[in-house]
């Protein structure tokens, strides 16, 4: 990852001239999930980085680490968005092997994959149009560390997928405090988010994926929710669980966001019960 510091250092430095604004409420923006889009943690919403509406950019910054115990992913990663209408994000994963690299001698102890994004608003507003707003996006991951995703039977080592969300913010929507509803379906066949390849042995085909989350907005600053993401099965060597989480969301202004999780991740790799904490923390523009 050494070289990603330098990376979102010279995109910042490449918008540092640009007019940003911040006109959306203080947590519409969402936080920046694991594969670089804005949203939640495990799951894009339909909602674009930064605070930007029409004419205005907006951006985040972000760092995210998830600890099993067993397994350590770390990701960093950018997005950018103008208009409130395009959003285009990158994220760098790395997934540390820990105790299934120590107790099978593994020839590496981690993978690795780079992941671009580019999406979409559609139609609609998080509160203000009648629909909800309705988000198009699509994934490219190019898996680093293809020796063991091979061995275990995934079939390329990078593809695309796509996604569709919406999501509502409705005001006073549960007992007087606002309710985030969010919900998509995804395209997809990457076994472990792609960092275990894409495609397998038991099925090479793209599946059609469903995830959500449901947040109470307590007030402006605190956000409480869960998370639901479906995975698929490709891989004869182990099961996929699907994952979900209970988030808590700290947003003391439009510059910064704090995340904090207890993920349910379910069997990983052939080890099963890969509980743990998710902490991200961003920087929005």
């Amino acid at each position: 990852m050494t070289q990603l510091p330098r990376c979102i250092a010279l995109l910042l430095g490449l918008l540092a001239n640009l007019t940003w604004a911040d006109g959306r409420l203080l947590a519409t923006g969402g936080a920046s999930s694991i594969e670089g889009a804005a949203g939640g943690g495990i799951t894009p919403w339909a909602v674009l980085s930064g605070y930007g509406e029409r004419g205005e950019w907006g951006a985040d910054v972000f760092a995210t680490r998830v600890e099993t115990g067993d397994y350590r992913l770390d990701v960093a990663g950018v997005g950018v968005a103008f208009d409130n209408r395009i959003e285009l994000s990158y994220a760098r994963q790395r997934f540390d092997l820990g105790t299934l690299a120590r107790n099978l001698n593994l020839p590496e102890n981690s993978l690795s994959q780079d992941i671009f994004g580019l999406k979409l608003r559609l139609f609609g507003d998080l509160i203000y149009d009648p629909l909800p707003q309705v988000s198009l996006g699509i994934q490219h991951k190019r898996q680093k560390d293809f020796l063991i995703p091979s061995l275990v039977g995934a079939q390329r080592s990078e593809d695309t997928e796509g996604y569709i969300s919406a999501s509502r913010l409705i005001l006073g929507g549960a007992f007087g405090y606002n309710l985030l509803l969010n919900g998509g379906l995804r395209y997809s066949r990457a076994n472990e988010l792609g960092l275990l390849g894409f495609g397998g042995d038991r099925r090479d085909r793209h599946s059609v994926l469903k995830e959500g989350s449901v947040a109470v907005l307590f007030n402006p600053r605190w956000a409480l929710g869960v998370e639901y993401r479906e995975k698929p099965d490709n891989l004869s060597f182990a099961g996929e669980s699907d994952w979900a989480d209970l988030f808590l969301g700290y947003f003391p202004n439009k510059n910064l966001a704090v995340v904090l999780a207890y993920a349910r991740l379910g069997e990983i790799a052939t080890l099963d019960n890969q509980d743990g904490v998710y902490l991200s923390v961003q920087g929005s523009f």
